[in-house]
């Protein structure tokens, strides 16, 4: 059967054991862009106690820049200015690599911000919003074109793959790969029984697949990330041409992003979503990842079971 990567978070822990829920083919995913590394680890314990054989995928949160230290959410309005200071930011150094003019999309894309001015002198970046909202602490902010120019690995994801050695997991999921160097430069600090998934979020990514997919075995195509690099539009195209390209590497393929978005809400799933998870696993891919659904959803259990009874069914179908 297909595995199925279960993002731990509130909603899952806050719905009972997992013994409850565990099966054979799941994989139990810790977002590490959330919460401090002694939090993680606090988490990594806790999955373990429930279940002490289970495997654990420790997601990296790679270069994507993020807010940092807010007391409270930036309340946005449309065409108002707002500042940030890189010490609001993961990345402090952030707004060396902006302009005046540039598109930021904040929020997985959901709000869209111009760069009005950049304070050299004192690192602080000028936004404009186009729209009303807010953005609380923790989200990213994705300008494209500009990821080349970022280190690959943030002080966090040192001091995660650290706890990742010490701590015995099984996946290591690398965030923002743009090449095999980077690959390299994960490899060379991780233990080697450590599995490298290399995630494809990136247009770099796409441009340098063939030499990213020499250097793993596994590799996960974020439909939510790659869609703000490339353009939503392309997102149909770019995942049948990366998984094609990884099973011509013999590769093993994950996917994710709002597989069944509609239950974070609602206890079923919508027959959109339903009919898209079985074409796409019809592709041949590896497995499937769920991340809001099981994290903060207010269906964890319910996606869970959805996902069961597809894949059941997908096994036992036979062609008449």
């Amino acid at each position: 059967m297909k595995k199925v990567i279960v993002t731990v978070g509130p909603a899952l822990f806050g719905n009972g054991s997992l013994r409850g829920i565990d099966q054979e083919n799941y994989i139990y995913r810790i977002n590490g862009a959330h919460g401090s590394v002694a939090g993680i680890e606090a988490t990594i314990d806790r999955i373990r106690d429930m279940l002490p054989h289970a495997e654990i995928m420790l997601d990296l949160p790679g270069n994507k820049v993020r807010t940092a230290n807010l007391p409270q959410p930036i309340r946005l309005e449309k065409d108002r200015r707002f500042n940030l200071s890189g010490d609001q930011l993961t990345y402090t150094q952030f707004y060396r690599h902006l302009a005046a003019g540039d598109t930021v999309l904040a929020c997985d894309s959901t709000v869209t911000l111009i760069v009005e001015a950049v304070d050299m002198e004192r690192g602080v970046i000028a936004f404009r919003s186009t729209c009303d909202g807010e953005i609380p602490a923790n989200k990213g902010f994705h300008v494209r074109g500009i990821s080349e120019g970022l280190p690959f690995l943030f002080d966090k994801d040192r001091e995660l793959i650290r706890l990742a050695n010490r701590s015995g997991i099984a996946y290591l999921g690398l965030s923002f790969v743009r090449n095999a160097r980077d690959i390299e430069e994960a490899q060379s600090q991780a233990s080697p029984e450590i599995k490298l998934v290399s995630k494809v979020e990136t247009r770099a990514a796409v441009d340098n697949l063939a030499e990213i997919l020499r250097a793993v075995e596994y590799i996960l195509i974020d439909r939510g990330d790659l869609s703000a690099d490339v353009g939503i539009e392309k997102i149909p195209h770019y995942q049948k041409f990366i998984i094609e390209k990884a099973h011509f590497y013999n590769r093993k393929v994950f996917l994710s992003t709002q597989f069944l978005r509609n239950m974070v809400e609602n206890p079923v799933p919508s027959i959109a979503e339903i009919v898209d998870m079985y074409n796409t696993v019809k592709m041949g891919i590896y497995g499937i990842q769920l991340s809001e659904e099981t994290s903060i959803g207010k269906y964890p259990k319910e996606c869970l079971d959805m996902i069961r009874k597809v894949l059941q069914e997908m096994d036992s179908e036979v062609l008449v």
